[in-house]
């Protein structure tokens, strides 16, 4: 039968129109697929500005993480885990690349930007089939200036609208940037709902008082309601029927916004939970000691997918960490970890190591740092009607502006409250030494204690050691204590 100019063109035209329908037919398994053989997926539920060890299961009297905790139980809870620095945009993109954010140009500091020379975990699974994508914050305030993205991926408006563009049975890594709990607060919201201030535990670095417990109290508060977030996160995921092929990580990417938190070098800036669940892969029940940075992710995330992680990565992979049946010391070689400052708001390099003993800072030139005061200005704010003041001075110290923050300042001259107004607002030494054993708070610096000389002296050069072995710039062009 001979066939017509018009009716080829119709059966090329219905050819056509199969072959686009089936291109995007729904996939089916394989034979004998089996959940266990594919790529897990990885959700990564990031809080903003929370500090350990605010969940219940880390003993918190107040506040109530029973997504966090259900997490840790059927997977496994780091107790020391710790952000490579105390500031979002450095800290994140130090999870994204794998390296500490003193290796990372310009993304060393708040606001800062990435290179494209630097490989991000995301868009190396992506590489490798995986779709990801985000809800919330990435990386901001950074200008993207050099990738013009985000490399966390593609902004959604929540997870279920990133399933609708997944492919039935394709991996996918998701971000998941809660805003809580980051300042502004609603102030006494956790007095409102119900939070019991006399049992409000306050960090020993802050004075307690009614304003100051209510100022935890609200951060307690926004807390939970990103644990609620995890917890809607979660039972999707079991809905679906992939809990058991998903890596899912809950942690933080610095300290609460408090004074002496947030921003420094002290465990409640630099100290993080972390809960890490995949299914029956590993085994839960477990809490470990082992020392571990948020760096560590990347390769972790990469090798779980069967990726070799890029040779760029000084992050060590805890893969033998969470395939281990054990708690408790899994890896004695796991036994310190390092941390760091370039800018937060304001410049205040600095450098840390923190082992199980001894915290250890080195301050680069403190005597050249700015406070960020302006003279004569010491403004009181009612923080019900303006709960997040931007005019000059409000950040001063690189202190988010609050109602604790505020209460230092107006009393920072009266005999209870100066020791801690100090504390927050101090003139820094360029060494600071904490002897964890009778300071587990980290108060009372003994850098300059003659029975310290020995063990200084010693942390001094350890640290001095591991930065440059990570080409820190700082490290590199001196070895002096306290210099540039």
């Amino acid at each position: 039968m001979k066939i017509r100019p018009a009716e080829a063109w119709l059966l090329i035209i219905v050819a056509l129109t199969f072959a686009a329908s089936s291109s995007h037919a729904t996939p089916t398994p394989a034979a004998g697929y089996e959940a266990s053989a594919r790529k897990p997926n990885i959700v990564f539920c990031m809080a903003d500005d929370w500090s350990w060890p605010h969940a219940g299961i880390l003993g918190d009297p107040v506040v109530k993480t029973p997504n966090f905790d259900r997490i840790a139980r059927e997977g496994v809870l780091f107790e020391n885990a710790f952000v490579s620095t105390p500031s979002c945009t450095p800290s994140r993109l130090s999870i994204l690349t794998g390296q500490h954010h003193w290796r990372l140009r310009e993304g060393d500091s708040l606001g800062g930007s990435l290179r494209e020379k630097f490989d991000v975990y995301t868009e190396l699974l992506q590489e490798s089939g995986y779709r990801i994508g985000r809800f919330g914050k990435g990386v901001w305030p950074s200008k993207q200036k050099f990738r013009h993205r985000d490399s966390f991926g593609e902004r959604f408006k929540s997870f279920d609208e990133f399933l609708e563009v997944r492919m039935p049975y394709e991996p996918f890594c998701y971000w998941h940037g809660g805003q809580d709990p980051h300042r502004p607060y609603e102030l006494g919201v956790g007095v409102k709902s119900g939070m019991d201030l006399s049992k409000v535990k306050v960090p020993a670095c802050l004075p307690d008082t009614d304003t100051v417990r209510s100022d935890v109290a609200d951060y307690l508060w926004e807390v939970q309601r990103f644990d609620r977030e995890v917890g809607d996160i979660v039972r999707k995921i079991e809905a679906m029927g992939e809990l058991d092929n998903t890596i899912i990580v809950v942690s933080g990417d610095n300290g609460m916004p408090f004074p002496r938190c947030k921003a420094t070098l002290y465990d409640q800036g630099t100290r993080v939970p972390l809960a890490i669940r995949w299914g029956e892969k590993v085994q839960g029940q477990r809490e470990v000691s082992d020392f571990v940075s948020l760096c560590d992710l990347a390769p972790t995330f990469l090798e779980a997918a069967g990726l070799k992680p890029s040779a760029q990565m000084t992050g060590r992979s805890q893969m033998p960490i969470l395939l281990s049946k054990n708690s408790g010391q899994v890896d004695a070689t796991r036994n310190h970890v390092l941390t760091g400052v370039e800018r937060h708001v304001y410049p205040y390099p600095k450098r840390a190591i923190r082992t199980n003993e001894f915290l250890y800072i080195r301050n680069f030139n403190p005597d050249k740092w700015t406070t960020g005061e302006v003279k004569g200005r010491n403004p009181e704010y009612d923080f019900a009607v303006t709960p997040w003041p931007t005019e000059p001075g409000a950040f001063s110290f690189a202190i988010d502006p609050s109602p604790t923050k505020q209460f230092l300042r107006l009393h920072r001259g009266d005999s209870d409250i100066k020791p801690f107004a100090e504390l927050s607002f101090p003139r820094w030494p360029k060494e600071e030494l904490y002897d964890l054993r009778t300071d587990p708070a980290q108060l009372t610096n003994v850098a300059k204690n003659p029975e310290y000389a020995e063990t200084l002296k010693a942390l001094r050069k350890r640290l001095n050691t591991e930065l440059r072995a990570t080409r820190d710039p700082r490290a590199i062009s001196t070895a002096k204590p306290g210099s540039a």
